[in-house]
């Protein structure tokens, strides 16, 4: 069964590249944290993408991850993961493209906030252009409303 790449498998190559990232983080205090680091993003065939990243974590500590993301036109949802060396909760994204086109908003189940609690977090990546992007994450709380809690600008490495 080979699998033929749709227009949101193409969607996904427009993140295939070399990147730095700053951002900035609210922490438990709620004070905001800067962070900086590099990511990797490369093709796994024409399907699927695999960002790997390396930075430092808003307390300090040095921090790496993976990212997977595809697109099941069965489900007609974007698929992925996100595993990262400072928590051993692995991440299980969907999400559909807004109606731009520019924005994938990727929903996940997780750790909630406090101890021994779940919460539904939502990651949002948005292509402001070919060497720009942004990832803004929101968790959902008990008020029913998304609150931002990091958001992160990558610019491409020329």
């Amino acid at each position: 069964m080979q699998a033929q790449p749709q227009k949101e498998h193409r969607w996904l190559q427009q993140l295939v590249g070399e990147w730095t990232f700053e951002g900035e983080a609210i922490g438990p205090d709620l004070q905001a944290m800067r962070q900086t680091g590099r990511e990797r993003v490369r093709s796994l065939g024409d399907l699927w993408i695999v960002a790997e990243g390396e930075g430092d974590m808003p307390d300090g500590g040095p921090a790496t991850w993976m990212m997977t993301l595809g697109y099941d036109p069965q489900r007609e949802q974007f698929v992925g993961t996100w595993v990262g060396s400072m928590m051993t909760h692995l991440w299980v994204y969907e999400g559909q493209l807004n109606e731009t086109g520019r924005t994938l908003p990727l929903e996940a189940e997780g750790p909630g906030m406090t101890p021994g609690s779940t919460a539904r977090y939502r990651d949002v990546i948005e292509l402001v252009s070919d060497d720009h992007r942004t990832l803004t994450s929101y968790a959902l709380g008990d008020d029913g409303e998304w609150h931002r809690f990091m958001r992160v600008d990558y610019r491409r490495v020329r």
